[in-house]
């Protein structure tokens, strides 16, 4: 089974060649995809090495920045694996857990995995605000999907390639993110979440979503429940 894994970048140059250092060290058959939405640091220059220096990586590049969901629909657009993974290009996520997340799309319980981040397994305590956030957007979109989901905004999201490739996705941002799961329950699929260790990064460290994007989640999660694919 082929990992596809997508990792939109933005101004990471800080964190882009520890995170591709912990993907590439994975155990895995794999691809990587890397989409850079327009950054303005060295991250494009970070990516290009890589590419030269492993037959696994493939670089694609945004001439402006459109958001992640632009970034991911670029990438699932060239995907050629068996499994998708979305990455982050921070130091959030840990690649470690990849063996946990497609163990469930693996013995056929699942047709999607998220791993969530309040599931018992972070290694630092969430930002009180940002959980007060998170839980707010994963109760209203659960009351639009009928899932009963832990962490909706999770990056860790895994599901085969031809239905990533099938997805209309119209949010270039952060809003992608309820977008997807509303998109999954319209076609009635099983979701199953698994704990993931998590490490969050503050806005110093260049965390980007910001309270904005939580008022902008919850008006997607009612848009996206009338859309049709």
């Amino acid at each position: 089974m082929k990992l596809s894994i997508v990792i939109p970048i933005y101004n990471e140059q800080a964190t882009l060649e520890q995170i591709l250092e912990r993907v590439l060290a994975t155990p895995f058959d794999k691809e990587v995809l890397l989409v850079d939405d327009g950054s303005g640091d060295a991250s494009r220059e970070i990516m290009a090495r890589y590419e030269d220096q492993y037959p696994e990586v493939r670089c694609f590049y945004h001439r402006q920045n459109k958001g992640k969901g632009a970034a991911l629909a670029t990438g699932f657009q060239e995907i050629q694996g068996d499994l998708v993974v979305i990455q982050d290009a921070d130091l959030e996520y840990n690649p470690e857990d990849y063996g946990i997340l497609i163990e469930p799309i693996a013995s056929g319980r699942a047709d999607v995995v998220y791993g969530s981040r309040f599931l018992g397994r972070s290694e630092r305590v969430h930002f009180r605000l940002h959980t007060f956030a998170n839980r707010v957007i994963t109760h209203w979109s659960n009351l639009f999907t009928g899932y009963s989901l832990t962490d909706v905004e999770t990056c860790y999201k895994v599901f085969p390639v031809p239905l990533a490739r099938s997805l209309k996705l119209t949010s270039h941002g952060f809003t992608v993110e309820p977008e997807m799961t509303a998109a999954f329950s319209r076609r009635k699929l099983r979701i199953e979440e698994v704990p993931i260790r998590y490490e969050n990064r503050s806005y110093e460290d260049g965390k980007k979503v910001g309270w904005k994007d939580g008022f902008e989640a919850i008006w997607a999660i009612v848009r996206y429940r009338f859309v049709r694919d």
